[in-house]
């Protein structure tokens, strides 16, 4: 293994950018992932960036396999719009139905970084 591995990265902590609960979506800039444990905001949270997880969805959308899934980072609900300010966080493994409170999503990690 190389000698400048830091860690394995599937687990990171980042700062919390606004109360959070576990199992909620948590994005800081481009990195996204679920945290593990609550935490206030500005405290340190764990987040899980890579995975299949069952998420807090735009109730009024349906969801098909493979659709893009983003997240909304002021409340960490997924959704398929791409409205300026919400990150690519990854795609839908299961469809979801209209209404339903939550999607099947499967984490990319982060986001592709805007073109300058």
């Amino acid at each position: 293994m190389a000698k400048n591995l830091i860690q394995q990265g599937h687990v990171v902590s980042v700062t919390a950018p606004r109360n959070v609960n576990s199992g909620e979506m948590v994005t800081v800039g481009v990195l996204s992932g679920v945290a593990q444990h609550d935490a206030l905001s500005g405290a340190a949270v764990e987040i899980v960036t890579e995975g299949v997880f069952e998420l807090a969805k735009t109730s009024a959308q349906a969801w098909t396999v493979g659709a893009a899934i983003y997240t909304i980072p002021g409340t960490g609900v997924c959704t398929t719009a791409t409205t300026t300010g919400n990150v690519l966080v990854g795609v839908a493994m299961a469809v979801a139905s209209n209404p339903s409170g939550t999607g099947i999503v499967r984490l990319n990690g982060s986001a592709p970084a805007a073109a300058t």
